[in-house]
């Protein structure tokens, strides 16, 4: 399932926590993927420590600037092939706990960043 939103509208996320995230107005009770113009529900997570580039494909194929990773209430790192394939395609990588991920998405795409995140709960 894609929740997309028109280009001039930019998802946004109202809240992080209790096992929850609220975007655009929807409760997403599991790991969830998403553009500052599409939610990507149906992402199907792998573990932060055993992502691939190939994971990421459903966002960096949107072409954005960076990638926030969410790793829940624990900071976890991604794995360095990782941020080296995302390097390689000029897309920066930030990796921290969700609800500094779900603000930081935020601010990118309030200034009008070409940002995507994954929020793990």
């Amino acid at each position: 399932m894609r929740f997309t939103r028109e280009p001039s509208t930019a998802v946004s996320v109202q809240s992080v926590g209790d096992g929850e995230v609220r975007i655009g107005g929807e409760i997403y009770r599991k790991t969830v993927a998403l553009t500052t113009t599409e939610v990507l529900a149906d992402w199907q997570p792998v573990p932060v420590d055993e992502l691939t580039p190939d994971d990421l494909s459903p966002i960096t194929d949107a072409g954005p600037e960076v990638v926030v990773i969410g790793t829940g209430t624990d900071s976890r790192f991604a794995p360095r092939e990782v941020l080296f394939a995302l390097a390689r395609r000029g897309i920066g990588l930030e990796v921290m706990d969700t609800s500094a991920a779900a603000r930081t998405f935020n601010v990118l795409a309030g200034e009008g960043r070409e940002v995507a995140a994954i929020l793990y709960l």
